[in-house]
């Protein structure tokens, strides 16, 4: 009897490892963060796991930390180039190459994450994104969208545009470009590994990196004593899953509604993650030895405009030289914005 039990443990151990390595489709997917990070399980070991469940384990998405296989901040090329079949990673970090992804980064004076994952599934947002990525030779699946992030895990004071001036200030994206053409701030870019360490020698003065669950873990409160709020830098994000179009191409028909089924099954569950960790993580940083500092109604809404007006005249600038993809996306987005914000007297929100 305990042969027979032994025999067919080891047949069903066979079958399982068969059927774990039977996959019709295996992705290694690398992204932008440290394995670990609230990014890489919210949104990427979340989405490989809701793939495995719609498509019954047929595509395998292996996810790999920042520098594992590429560098943090060449996931993209990395796709581009065939040295992995599909990468994670934000627009934020393409800002500088193509301003059209602030769009999709969450700006100064965009779009909360209420709005802006209505935008993205019912007024075009998904499908514009598409058609920037197609025009890179890639296939975009969005993974995740976020809350607002903490304005700044400081080691000075934030309370007013002032404070802004000659700070040294880690950040990425559309808001590095606000902070330094509106607030002569200095915007330093670090792979997101070393903000910690950053903060804590005092090589900056202030960082931003996430939301208040999604800097907990990172122990930036525990290197600055002043915790800055709300994040109008950032109203909301968005990370996604490239791969190329012809990787895209090759699937069997059958599997890309399950793939794209699990993206946005994975963005809303992330993004409904958040809201309520989020503020649990506000509760902890409120009793612990920080300062939180709120910053005034006024201050909120100038940054808010210099945001827009930054993204407005970058999106002219981009017309003006031939590239209108920008101001006609820009367009779309903000009466988007402007419906939402007209249209929610009806809304109860608490």
């Amino acid at each position: 009897m305990k042969t027979m039990k032994m025999v067919t443990a080891l047949a069903t151990a066979a079958v399982m490892s068969a059927h774990a390595v039977a996959a019709d489709v295996t992705w290694r997917v690398p992204t932008s963060v440290p394995a670990g990070s609230p990014y890489y399980e919210n949104f990427l070991e979340r989405f490989s796991d809701n793939v495995a469940t719609l498509t019954e384990s047929r595509v395998d998405i292996r996810p790999f930390g920042a520098g594992v296989i590429v560098p943090a901040l060449q996931v993209y090329d990395a796709v581009k180039e065939g040295t992995v079949e599909a990468g994670h990673s934000t627009p934020s970090y393409l800002v500088n190459q193509n301003p059209v992804n602030a769009i999709f980064s969450g700006f100064p004076g965009g779009m909360g994450p209420e709005a802006y994952i209505n935008w993205i599934y019912e007024g075009g947002g998904q499908e514009r994104l598409r058609e920037l990525r197609e025009s890179e030779g890639l296939h975009s699946l969005i993974v995740g969208i976020g809350s607002s992030e903490i304005f700044a895990h400081s080691n000075v004071p934030i309370r007013g545009a002032e404070d802004l001036e000659g700070l040294k200030y880690r950040t990425s994206g559309p808001w590095a470009e606000v902070m330094k053409g509106y607030y002569n701030a200095v915007p330093t870019v670090v792979p997101p590994g070393d903000t910690y360490t950053l903060l804590q020698r005092k090589g900056v003065d202030a960082v931003e990196w996430a939301t208040p669950s999604g800097n907990l873990p990172e122990g930036f409160h525990e290197a600055a004593k002043y915790i800055v709020v709300p994040g109008v830098h950032q109203p909301t994000f968005l990370w996604e899953v490239v791969v190329k179009q012809e990787t895209w191409d090759q699937l069997p028909s059958e599997l890309k509604p399950l793939l794209e089924a699990a993206a946005k099954l994975t963005t809303y569950e992330g993004l409904s993650y958040f809201y309520r960790h989020d503020r649990e993580a506000m509760v902890d940083y409120r009793s612990g030895r920080n300062e939180v500092i709120t910053l005034e109604s006024s201050f909120v809404e100038d940054l808010g405009n210099s945001g827009r007006d930054w993204i407005a005249k970058k999106a002219q600038e981009e017309a003006d030289n031939g590239r209108p993809m920008m101001a006609e996306i820009l367009e779309n987005y903000l009466a988007y914005r402007d419906l939402w914000i007209s249209e929610s007297n009806y809304l109860i929100k608490e």
